[in-house]
Parts: structure tokens; sequence; C-alpha cells
């Protein structure tokens, strides 16, 4: 039973991260997300069910589009397979509850920002914004986060990043982190409370100073070298989502021998 229960988590997020690739494709463009039909984005040809199949359809057409002939970008099994994956984490962690639908939402509004900073450095306020609405309100009925800590995410994450984005511009005059990373994190601190906001600055300062610095190693841009930075919020949020028990015993470990507790 427990392995039906985990296929039928998988099919679930591979079908919800073929919907996710629509929309990595079209909310940048500011397009619809239900018309027009699912087509190849080569020749236009409309998609028949069976060449729309999450995971499926890309194995048995080789990676090319049945009338073309030209490559499916790789990107859309890995986001297929990516949600189908964090979708039985979820109900591992969870189990069918409110708190499995509750974040499975809020990993898919996360897998999409990736994607979507990655190719045009946006953060699109269509998502953090009703993000942050939703985590907010979700949190009268989540057991693990409380309202009053997904508040202070909310005004904290918002206002740790503002204040570093400030900080940075007014020592260089030069916008270091746009909007959308402060209102992702804003959404971050909503789903997971403000007790998650260290570590998810830290981790993702981190991460993203070392790929930064291999990035202006590689580009020679010097200072002039941009990456976005969402992707990493959001990866040190998923990271804090599944792993935050491991998370706080080694902090406390890390107190413990600082002979500060």
């Amino acid at each position: 039973m427990e392995y039906i229960l985990l296929a039928c988590a998988a099919l679930l997020g591979a079908v919800v991260g073929s919907f996710l690739n629509v929309a990595i494709l079209r909310l940048p463009k500011g397009g619809s997300l239900v018309f027009p039909a699912s087509h190849c984005p080569q020749c236009g040809s409309i998609l028949r069910w069976y060449d729309n199949i999450p995971l499926v359809s890309f194995v048995l057409l080789r990676g090319k589009c049945r009338q073309c002939r030209q490559a499916i970008a790789l990107q859309y099994p890995l986001v297929e397979l990516a949600m189908a994956m964090l979708s039985v984490l979820l109900l591992q962690h969870f189990g069918w509850s409110f708190v499995f639908f509750y974040y499975f939402l809020f990993v898919a509004a996360l897998l999409v920002i990736i994607f979507i900073d990655i190719h045009h450095q946006i953060i699109p306020d269509s998502i953090s914004l009703p993000g942050i609405v939703l985590g907010f309100a979700g949190s009268f009925l989540n057991p693990l986060v409380s309202w009053q800590q997904s508040g202070l995410g909310i005004f904290c994450g918002g206002g740790i990043l503002f204040t570093v984005a400030y900080g940075y511009f007014l020592l260089t005059k030069r916008e270091g982190m746009g909007g959308g990373d402060i209102k992702l994190l804003a959404m971050i601190g909503a789903f997971l409370g403000v007790q998650s906001l260290l570590f998810v600055v830290f981790f993702s300062s981190l991460s993203g100073s070392i790929i930064g610095i291999m990035a202006m190693v590689r580009q020679k841009k010097g200072g002039q070298t941009r990456i976005p930075f969402g992707p990493f919020l959001a990866i040190a949020a998923g990271i804090f989502l599944f792993l935050q028990e491991a998370i706080f015993k080694i902090w406390h470990m890390y107190l413990g021998l600082s002979g500060l507790v």
C-alpha cells in the first residue's frame, strides 16, 4: 500500500511538473497558462495527448518533436522528474495531509522561480505576491508554523534583503539585488516561518558567493558579473523544509561547543 501511495505522489508531481513547464515558458512573456494548447515551441504544432505524457512521451519520442524533429529541451523532463521526486519526499515527510498540499504548492512555486530566474533573471510578482498571501493564510492550519512565525517571516524576510540591497546600493551606487529576491524571501518566510531565515540567508549567500566567484573567473567581468540569486534562495528553502530537524540539531551542537548554551 505504501508503494502505491508513493507512486500516486510521483504521478501527481509529474503531471503538475508538466504544467509548471508551461508556466516557466509563458509567465515571463505575460502569456496565458491555458491558451493556446500545448505546442512545440519550434514549429508550433499542437501536441496530441500521447505526445504530452509526463516523462514517458520524452522517452518514446527520443527527445524530439514528432512533427519537426527538433530537439525537445531537457528542461521539460527535468522539471517533471524534479516535481515527481519532491512530491514523493513531501509524502514521506508529511503523509497525505493539509501540510502535504500546502508545501506541494510551495515547492512547485520554487521550482518555477528557479528556472524563470535562471533564464530571465526575474521573479514574477504573479508567483511571489500570491505566495506570500497563501503562505500566511495557510499558517492558520499548519501545525508546523504558527501564524505569528509566518507573519514575522514575511516582515523579517522582506526586511533583511531590502536592508542588504539598500546598503549595497548606498556603498556602490549599483543595484545588487532585485525586488523579486526581496519578495521571494518574504514568501519563504511566510511558508517556513521566521526560524528558517537565518539558514536560508546564510546558505544562499554562501552558495551564491561560491558560484559567483566561479562565474567571475570564467566570464572575466569582475564586479560586473551578474548571476540570479533567486535559485539559491529557493534551493536553501527546499533544504530547510526537508532537513530542518538536522539543521537545528547541528546549530544547537555548535552553540553547545561554543559555550553559548
